[in-house]
């Protein structure tokens, strides 16, 4: 697509105010100004090229720089999309409302003295959000540098000069590193699609710009310097949606253990905050760099070559060094060194000197020229083996950095993988370094920065891959019994002033969740202990029974292997006597059975993060687990291919598998544990805190020895809980009902398991019902492919609820969708009902699920297209009070209920 002439931005229809901060048609700036060296001068110097009009509030003047000047907003000659505000602070909050009055629906508010300033400027920046937000005004700022599109000449900041045009978004929360880089850009000749200081983001935030440049066509990457993540769902929210078309980089600030929670379990000291955060961006596809170089130069990569299909370089160069420095990198940033293939070295047996290097990276000596290095990279670059291919040239007397790259610059696309380049050195490399680049080949400085960007390519391909893996097939229990009985002990405790719940009440809210658990009979008098493990059988466990002691083995609580009465009565008397400083904190002991250690102490817990709510850890346990800390973290709720992506990103995987002549884990069914886990955490946002240390992994099976749960008192309301960052599944949409010929349907919202389901039930759909859905001849592996139907069956529930109608045989007998969109609470349907199963009524059920579902959404407003010979959906649309709208010029009607 070429860029947008900024003349024929459209003059006619209202934007909407997401559009109106970044493409305006017209801009009122109010505290504009003629005085040199000021915030409002430097506003009206970079305004002067935009090409629609600019008005001023100025009651003295009747032009300022050249551009209209009106006494106040109220008289405007012609409304405005856009105020740019950069006045006093404590006059924000009424310009706001001149503004909403005036029909004004965005603002950018370059203003400083509100949050930042302390108490009273977090007040005032409350109050012009409150404006804001009932005069249907969308903000950014305030207290920020302002917004560029230089695509369309618009320029609303202060900053030296508009940036060039250029297809990457830079959003970011620092004004001052905002025109750092827009300085640097103007000597690289970089370009960008616009140019964000969000400041305090005090309304619009990181998905909201997400969401936009999503759409954008004149972006193709975002980066986002980025101080604190706001709305944490709406981010994974947006960024989720945002990846699988735009790779989204942020370099975020904080990775120090200080930014870590101290917590009281084991899970809170695991959990920095940091370390969430990476778990997060992975969970959606983000990729998180450390530098601002590496922030630009893998947005370059990404927006000029394919991603990478495997995490394996081949390297060809002209000297070993650089390609050895290159190797260390790469594999210390998750990459791979690729093996040559046989008949690419018997290849480069006949093209090179016989002293070159006969391995990965390719040496093919410092006297290579142009022809040698062309011949070279194709020869491996068509090599299976390998990802990727990075080019170095070191600039030796013999060589020719322009006519190498010329040779070099048709191989760029011509394989279908990554190629980069190392051109070293300075003026003598310059001139191929512009060829390559026009080429659409990046080239670096240095051959180790390739090398991690190559990595970092990697990285993002694979975390997309994983994101939509479709995970196996399994059953999902209705767990609303559980969630009945778990939720009436926890209410029990609160009732006894109690927030830790005893071991033995743990372990029956693990088991209500088909965790396996060891039995744990309580005693509270030595005589019960003798009996109980008697009972049992010897030998036995004695563990404190407490209702206070978060740590049983940090005060003598556990004693094992008791072989004998004798051993239990002493036991007992230690226990007893190990708390006798804490009055109150011994009930008693739980006894269990003495289970052996055929297998591997394992953690899984999970604790509340301030900004992602609940995260899961999993990992090494046992009593060194914070010694070791050899674990991984993931926000829950987790499906099968997640949880085998928490447990293999810890170093005890290996050993699950099985290694040295040990016997391996059912790793499936530790998936499904850790899947059922999470469920738990989410179906129970009174649950603060909670411990399985350790579980016992090993051939024979999965059991938790122990078990601690820590809830939020009783003074935290409900809906201050805090909630997952992911939305859970909405177990709530499901239901059954009767078809006009009796039979039982099954609605439920759909799964990311439902792919393959989906694949047949497009293979049965006839070509007439595709028609009338699709509006054209959809062809059925276009709609079947799984980048389309990942898109759909791994749902983000926030955003879009699918519902699937299960037939008595298990296959899919429609689906219908429901699709939010924009800020004002609108969504859009979609229904298809299989041949078979049209004319039973199951079109009728799901438009009025559908509809339920909107209403219990906050919809305002729900609408489809239908085409105007479709007579059995518009007539089902009509009986259900929606109205019909024929759409002039089309063989379309747009449908619309308003709720």
């Amino acid at each position: 697509m070429s860029d947008p002439n900024p003349a024929a931005i459209p003059q006619t229809g209202p934007l909407s105010s997401i559009d109106a901060l970044f493409s305006p048609r017209s801009i009122v700036v109010i505290g504009g100004t003629e005085r040199p060296g000021s915030v409002g001068r430097a506003l009206m110097d970079n305004l002067a090229v935009f090409p629609g009009p600019v008005f001023v509030v100025n009651p003295k003047r009747a032009t300022v720089m050249g551009r209209t000047a009106v006494p106040s907003i109220a008289r405007l000659p012609q409304p405005a999309d856009l105020a740019v505000i950069a006045t006093p602070a404590a006059g924000v909050p009424e310009v706001l409302r001149e503004c909403g009055v005036a029909g004004i629906r965005a603002a950018i508010v370059i203003s400083a003295g509100f949050k930042e300033a302390g108490p009273a400027g977090q007040a005032l920046e409350a109050e012009a959000v409150a404006v804001a937000r009932a005069a249907g005004i969308r903000l950014v700022g305030p207290n920020c540098l302002g917004v560029m599109s230089p695509h369309r000449g618009f320029n609303a900041t202060f900053a030296a000069g508009i940036a060039r045009p250029g297809h990457v978004a830079f959003l970011s929360q620092s004004g001052a590193l905002c025109t750092a880089i827009l300085d640097w850009s103007f000597r690289e000749q970089v370009g960008f699609s616009a140019f964000v200081s969000v400041g305090s983001m005090a309304d619009v935030g990181w998905g909201d710009l997400l969401d936009y440049f999503a759409e954008d066509p004149n972006t193709r990457s975002i980066v986002c310097y980025m101080e604190s993540v706001g709305d944490a769902r709406a981010f994974l929210s947006a960024a989720r949606a945002v990846t699988w078309s735009k790779p989204v980089i942020v370099i975020k600030v904080g990775r120090t253990a200080q930014a870590a929670r101290a917590a009281a379990s084991h899970t809170g000291a695991l959990t920095g905050s940091d370390d969430v955060l990476d778990a997060a961006f992975q969970r959606v596809g983000v990729v998180r760099v450390d530098t601002i170089g590496e922030l630009f130069n893998l947005a370059e990569v990404l927006g000029k070559q394919p991603r990478p299909a495997g995490p394996r370089l081949a390297i060809v160069t002209n000297a070993g060094g650089p390609g050895a420095l290159s190797t260390d990198l790469l594999v210390r940033s998750g990459g791979e060194l690729a093996e040559l293939g046989e008949s690419s070295r018997l290849a480069l047996d006949a093209l090179l000197p016989s002293h070159w290097s006969h391995a990965n990276p390719v040496d093919i000596l410092g006297d290579a020229d142009a022809e040698r290095y062309a011949a070279a990279v194709d020869i491996v670059a068509r090599d299976p083996g390998n990802d990727g291919t990075l080019v170095i040239l070191t600039p030796q007397h013999m060589t020719d950095a322009r006519a190498t790259a010329a040779r070099i610059a048709p191989l760029g696309q011509a394989h279908g993988k990554p190629l980069l380049t190392a051109w070293m050195g300075g003026p003598a490399v310059e001139s191929g370094r512009v060829l390559l680049n026009e080429a659409g080949i990046p080239t670096y400085d240095y051959p180790d920065t390739a090398a991690r960007a190559f990595a970092l390519m990697w990285r993002y391909t694979e975390n997309l891959r994983v994101l939509y893996e479709t995970p196996p097939s399994t059953r999902h229990a209705d767990r609303r019994d559980a969630v009945m009985r778990v939720d009436a002990l926890l209410d029990g405790v609160l009732a006894r002033g109690r927030t830790l719940l005893t071991e033995a009440e743990a372990k029956e809210v693990l088991a209500a969740y088909d965790i396996p658990v060891v039995p744990t009979l309580p005693a509270s008098t030595v005589e019960e202990a003798v009996a109980q493990a008697a009972r049992l059988g010897f030998p036995v466990v004695l563990k404190l029974w407490s209702e206070t002691v978060t740590h049983k083995t940090d005060v003598g609580g556990v004693r094992l292997n008791l072989a004998d009465p004798d051993a239990v009565v002493h036991a007992f008397d230690a226990i007893r006597e190990g708390v006798a400083a804490k009055p109150g904190a011994f009930l008693g002991v739980t006894v269990q059975p003495m289970v052996r250690c055929q297998g591997h102490e394992l953690i899984l817990g999970s604790s509340v993060d301030p900004q992602f709510g609940p995260v899961l850890l999993f990992g090494a346990g046992g009593q060194w687990v914070e010694i070791f800390r050899d674990r991984a973290l993931e926000l829950p709720p987790l499906n099968a291919s997640l949880a085998r992506r928490l447990r293999e990103r810890t170093r005890i995987a290996a050993a699950l598998r099985g290694a040295r002549g040990q016997a391996g884990v059912d790793l499936a069914a530790l998936d499904g544990l850790l899947v059922r886990f999470g469920d738990l955490v989410v179906n129970h946002p009174r649950i603060a805190e909670i411990d399985i240390n350790p579980l016992l992994a090993g051939p024979d099976g999965l059991v938790a020895l122990d078990g601690r749960v820590v809830l939020h008192p009783a003074s935290v309301a409900d809906a201050a809980l805090p909630r997952p960052a992911i939305r859970p599944y909405p177990a709530e949409y499901r239901g059954e009902f009767a078809t006009l010929d009796g039979q039982v349907v099954e609605v439920r919202p759909i799964r990311p398991e439902d792919e393959p389901a989906m694949v047949k039930f497009h293979a049965g759909l006839s070509e007439r019902s595709v028609y009338l859905r699709y509006f054209s001849a959809f062809p059925l592996a276009e709609r079947t492919e799984h980048r389309r139907l990942a898109r759909i069956c791994f749902a983000d529930y926030d955003r879009e609820i699918a519902l699937v109608a299960i037939a008595p045989d298990g296959g899919l007998a429609a689906v219908a969708r429901l699709i939010r969109f924009g800020t004002a609470g609108e969504a859009e349907f979609g229904l298809l009902v299989a041949d078979a199963w049209q004319g039973r009524g199951i079109g009728r059920e799901l438009l009025l699920r559908l509809v339920h579902i909107a209403r219990v959404e906050k919809c305002s407003r729900v609408s489809g297209l239908v085409l105007s010979e479709n007579r059995g959906m518009l007539d089902l649309c009509r009986r259900q009070g929606w109205a019909i709208h024929p759409r002039r010029g089309e063989a379309a009607c747009e449908v619309v209920i308003e709720l």
